[in-house]
């Protein structure tokens, strides 16, 4: 049985940090390219950022380029997501996504609120 299970959401000041986790299970981790994606409310889901299966190539979009990170160790099947100088705009539901070819499935989600 696939599983994406994120953690790590919660309720953080502007300019605070957190660190999102993903855990995989039931597939071979190490053949799919991960991502985040979030979604605010009202907007549609958009890519964050991703990581190759190999050769640990990653992609950010510009909103987040220089204050987010993607890694990801294979040996324990997990993807993280390091966010720093967090802002209210990065409000939204978070996902992690795994693809490769036209296989692709999702997390259930994890709430990231930025408010003082």
């Amino acid at each position: 049985q696939v599983q994406l299970m994120e953690s790590g959401g919660g309720l953080v000041q502007p300019g605070g940090s957190l660190r999102l986790s993903c855990a995989a299970s039931g597939f071979t981790f190490t053949s799919y390219g991960m991502s985040w994606y979030r979604q605010a409310p009202g907007k549609e889901r958009e890519l964050v950022a991703s990581i190759a299966s190999i050769g640990r190539i990653t992609n950010y979009s510009d909103s987040v380029k220089g204050r987010f990170t993607i890694s990801r160790d294979n040996a324990k099947n997990t993807v993280y997501l390091q966010m720093n100088s967090l802002k209210p705009e990065d409000t939204a539901v978070y996902y992690c996504n795994a693809v490769w070819l036209y296989t692709s499935y999702w997390g259930q989600g994890t709430q990231v609120t930025v408010s003082s």
